[in-house]
């Protein structure tokens, strides 16, 4: 059957319909031996079919398994009727797209082959002799049970310890895991807040944050270097020697993110009402016990409580679109709420709205969010004597480049280092580790985990640097250093901290927030984006990442071009001393102070362009016209930008 199938892919790539690279990985699949008879009846069915442009889609390239792990499609475009199987009346399809490209069970094994081979390779270079121990927690969409047990199977088969969880579990619990458990590596399951028809693999090492330097070059050569040939050994599952994890772990996180909590006595003050829902994510059996914990007791949006892996309820399971919070929103504003809160599948993202003075909800954004949470966290720690009034070099926040520079200003005019990294917030989890290596090593401490939050900002102010907050504007945040990973659970946890507190002082959070402009200035950020799927989408992206290098940009709206910074070429260094990873991501600054970032999103088709904007506040009653003039002015230049490029990806 296998030449029969390799003629028909020979046939349609001299006919101009399958993509050279294509036809090479498809051969590769074809003649390795390693795919199920299911796998093949697909195969045959597409080529039959004449089905170019999904079997290009599936196959041009490898999919890629990067510095944080995979993510890709699970589901074809065009499924075929095995994958499907009865998936009309199941709501979910029998088997995962064969596909080089595709999130299936050989992409899975041969990474967490990979993945075994370098944490061997570690083990045996420090000298650890027990068996390397692997942690793996999966969300709830498609396959992903099946993932999470097939890779738990293979790192046992391969003679190391695998430990999962009964059931979905959030991305942070996996980082908190990974560290209470002192696991040398672990994964989780998930796309995130992708589409249904997407899945993941993401990786995480010993110091329970995201693979980077050089762990994660470590791994990826391993995982390349991992053949095709021998899949077949470890596609039937075996978990006899897998240890499922009980409840100890989920109160231990629990209790982890109730700690984020540093006023938690203003829960019994203050009647706070709110909503949450999950958005059929894992925020269900995370979020909703820490707050419990809290004596927190949120109205839940019942439609969305329930797992479902194709998030009917919603056009996309993204907590910072509207469209995601409205059953949230028309249930808040009947109970008259305070508060609403959602957390994507995952529970890494959180987004909120709160009560105006209309009584209607007003979603914030993520940039907000932060920067409110930045404010009184510093705020709070001073209060309480944690940190000096005049605050220190010695304690920072941490964000990314392309997070709102509003954030930036807050830090700065408490006397806090503010330290930014490139987007990922594998990069932030990094700094966490580089402070308490650092502070442990001159403080003589072998047990950090065993220290309270109190007395970690005491060793750290000390010997290192003190983490006070952290976050990214695509509405991730970490309150400290527990988990390394933004964290929903515990930024909910935050979030109600706060409004708790303004509501016994009979403000606002939309009160508070207007005082942070007044202080610090008005700034506004906006987000544009261009989507660009398979495999000539690629190339659509990749044409205007180059285009940005060889031409950069000179002028927009009759503003020319004050600077533009080239991280992937240009040697950054970070307020610690420390160079910024090259990366394609480009600075653009024009002379009437507006500036933009571009970069390629590392898990979706798409390509991403953060517009910054500020505006001076002189008084309170400058502030709404304020608003309104450096939205309207954003706008216009988010339009130019997004124009400008879309020639570049056609040029």
């Amino acid at each position: 059957m296998n030449q029969d199938l390799i003629a028909k892919v020979a046939s349609l790539e001299e006919s101009g319909g399958l993509l050279p690279s294509a036809a090479k990985n498809m051969k590769t699949w074809l003649e390795g031996g390693f795919l199920s008879e299911t796998s093949l009846a697909s195969i045959a069915e597409l080529l039959d079919a004449g089905a170019a442009d999904e079997l290009n889609n599936r196959f041009y390239r490898e999919i890629a398994f990067g510095t944080g792990g995979m993510r890709g499609r699970t589901i074809g475009m065009t499924a075929t009727s095995l994958e499907k199987g009865e998936m009309a009346t199941t709501g979910s399809p029998a088997n995962p797209g064969v596909g080089s490209n595709m999130l299936n069970e050989y992409t899975v094994v041969r990474a967490t082959l990979g993945l075994f081979a370098y944490a061997k390779a570690y083990h045996d270079k420090e000298g650890i002799s027990s068996a390397p121990k692997f942690v793996i927690a999966h969300d709830v969409r498609h396959f992903s049970r099946f993932f999470c047990e097939l890779a738990a199977s293979v790192w046992a088969k391969k003679g190391g310890e695998a430990f999962i969880y009964e059931g979905p579990r959030s991305t942070p619990q996996l980082s908190f895991s990974v560290r209470h458990l002192g696991a040398t590596c672990g994964v989780v399951i998930t796309a995130s807040h992708n589409p249904p028809h997407d899945n993941g693999f993401k990786a995480y090492f010993s110091d329970g944050g995201q693979v980077v330097p050089p762990n994660d070059t470590g791994v990826i050569e391993q995982v390349n270097a991992t053949p095709f040939a021998g899949l077949q050994d470890y596609i039937d599952i075996d978990l006899s020697k897998v240890t499922v994890l009980g409840a100890e772990l989920d109160e231990a996180y629990a209790q982890c993110v109730a700690n984020c909590v540093i006023d938690q006595d203003v829960f019994e003050k203050a009647d706070l009402k709110a909503v949450f829902t999950p958005i059929h994510g894992t925020g269900a059996v995370a979020t909703l016990p820490a707050l419990k914990k809290l004596g927190l007791e949120p109205l839940v949006v019942p439609e969305q409580y329930e797992f479902d892996s194709n998030f009917p309820t919603v056009k996309s399971p993204n907590p910072e679109n509207s469209e995601a919070l409205a059953m949230a929103t028309a249930l808040a504003e009947a109970n008259d709420c305070d508060l609403l809160m959602a957390t994507d599948p995952d529970a890494d993202r959180m987004g909120v709205a709160v009560k105006g003075p209309d009584g209607k909800m007003v979603l914030l954004t993520g940039n907000q969010i932060g920067s409110i949470m930045a404010e009184y966290r510093i705020s709070k720690l001073k209060e309480m004597g944690w940190i000096p009034e005049a605050g220190g070099d010695n304690c920072a926040l941490v964000k990314t480049f392309v997070t709102s520079p509003l954030q930036d200003a807050i830090a700065t005019g408490h006397g806090i280092k503010v330290v930014n990294t490139l987007t990922g917030f594998k990069w932030i989890g990094e700094k966490l580790r580089i402070y308490q290596d650092e502070a442990c090593a001159k403080g003589g401490v072998s047990d950090y985990d065993s220290l309270s939050l109190k007395e970690r900002a005491d060793l750290l102010q000390k010997h290192s640097t003190f983490y006070v907050f952290g976050g990214e504007e695509s509405y991730g945040y970490l309150p400290n250093d527990t988990v390394r990973d933004k964290d929903a659970n515990a930024a909910c946890a935050l979030f109600c901290e706060i409004a708790a507190s303004l509501k016994l002082q009979g403000s606002s959070m939309l009160e508070y927030l207007d005082a942070i402009y007044l202080k610090n200035g008005y700034y506004l950020e906006g987000l544009g984006q261009l989507v660009y799927e398979g495999a000539a989408g690629a190339a659509k992206i990749a044409r205007i990442l180059e285009t940005y290098r060889s031409t950069p940009p000179t002028e927009f709206l009759g503003s020319k071009v004050s600077k533009f910074t080239d991280f992937g070429v240009e040697t950054v260094l970070d307020p610690d001393g420390k160079e910024v990873p090259k990366q394609d991501l480009y600075f653009v600054e024009l002379e009437n102070g507006y500036r933009y970032a571009v970069r390629g999103s590392g898990t979706e088709p798409k390509i991403k362009f953060y517009i910054f904007a500020k505006g001076d506040v002189a008084s309170a009653d400058e502030l709404e016209a304020t608003k309104g003039k450096t939205k309207a002015t954003l706008e216009e230049l988010k339009q130019a930008i997004l124009d400008d490029a879309g020639k570049r990806a056609d040029s």
